[in-house]
C-alpha cells in the first residue's frame, strides 16, 4: 500500500504541497579563523554556495541526481525518485520537497527499503531534460555544479559518517556521472576520495576537519527530525589531512 507523506502543520517551515516556496532564513553563528582575510574570503563563498544563498527550488533536486536519485519523463512532466534506508529520510525529504512545491509519495522498494518519489510535474521537466540521454541514462549535464541546497538534499538521502569521514553515496549503476560530481565537489571546494563497491561504495567521502567543517556550512542546521550523530556538524572530527587528490579506492 502507498503512504503518502504530508508535511506536519506546525513545522513553520514546510509549504503545504503547490504553494510557492518560501525562503529559509536561518541566523548563523560566527566562524573562528586565523585572519580577517580568511574570514571574509570564506563569508563570500559561503554567501554565493550556502543554503541561505537562494529560496529553495525544484532544481535543487540535482543534489539527488548527483547521488543515488533517478530522474523520470512523462510528456512534458517529469518525477525525481530516490531509494532510502531510513524513515527519518524520507520524512525530511518530503518536508523539503513540500518547500520546493513538490508533492511526495513513499512507497516500499523491492529490497525492504523506501522509495521516495515527487509527483510528475512541468516545474521538473527543464531538469529531465537536462540529465537524461536517451530514455532513462542518467548523466550530469555539462555545466553542472554543487552548492550548499544541493549537498543538502544529498545528504539528507545518502550522507552518512563512517571512521573516516563523511560518504555521500553515488548510484550504483551511475558510473559514467561519478566523475563529473567529484569534479563538482573540488569546485566546491570538497574534494573527496571516490569509493568503489568493495570499499563499501559507491560514494565520495569527505574526510578531514577542514573539510567536514566547510561540507557543515554548506549544508545548513541539522533538519528537523535527523538523527544528530548523522548530520554534518562545525564540531566534526577527522584528521587534519592536506591530500586533495581524488581516487579509487575499491582495491584498497
Amino acid at each position: 500500500m502507498h503512504e503518502r507523506l504530508t508535511a506536519p502543520q506546525p513545522d513553520p517551515l514546510i509549504e503545504l504541497p503547490g504553494a510557492e516556496p518560501a525562503a529559509v532564513r536561518r541566523p548563523r553563528p560566527a566562524r573562528a579563523v586565523p585572519s580577517q582575510r580568511a574570514r571574509s574570503a570564506d563569508e563570500q563563498q559561503l554567501s554565493l554556495f550556502g543554503v541561505e544563498a537562494a529560496p529553495p527550488a525544484p532544481e535543487d533536486l540535482e543534489g539527488l541526481l548527483a547521488g543515488p536519485g533517478q530522474v523520470v519523463r512523462m510528456g512534458g512532466t517529469a518525477r525525481v525518485s530516490v531509494i532510502v534506508e531510513e524513515v527519518w529520510r524520507a520524512r525530511v525529504l518530503a518536508r523539503e520537497f513540500a518547500l520546493r512545491g513538490l508533492t511526495t509519495t513513499c512507497v516500499p522498494s523491492a529490497d525492504e527499503h523506501i522509495g521516495v518519489r515527487t509527483a510528475y510535474s512541468t516545474r521538473l521537466a527543464a531538469l529531465a531534460g537536462a540529465w537524461l540521454r536517451g530514455a532513462a541514462v542518467k548523466v550530469p549535464p555539462p555545466d553542472f555544479g554543487l552548492d550548499g541546497r544541493r549537498l543538502r538534499l544529498w545528504a539528507i538521502a545518502a550522507g552518512q559518517y563512517d571512521p573516516l569521514g563523511f560518504t555521500l553515496r553515488l548510484g550504483t549503476s551511475d558510473e559514467s556521472a561519478w566523475a563529473a560530481v567529484g569534479a563538482a565537489l573540488t569546485s566546491l571546494g570538497l574534494p573527496a576520495t571516490l569509493l568503489g563497491p568493495r570499499a563499501g561504495g559507491p560514494g565520495y567521502r569527505i574526510s578531514g576537519r577542514r573539510r567536514l567543517y566547510r561540507l557543515a556550512e554548506l549544508v545548513g542546521d541539522t533538519p528537523a527530525g535527523t538523527p544528530p550523530e548523522t548530520w554534518p556538524t562545525r564540531h566534526s572530527g577527522g584528521s587534519e589531512e592536506t591530500d586533495t587528490v581524488t581516487r579509487d579506492v575499491s582495491h584498497g
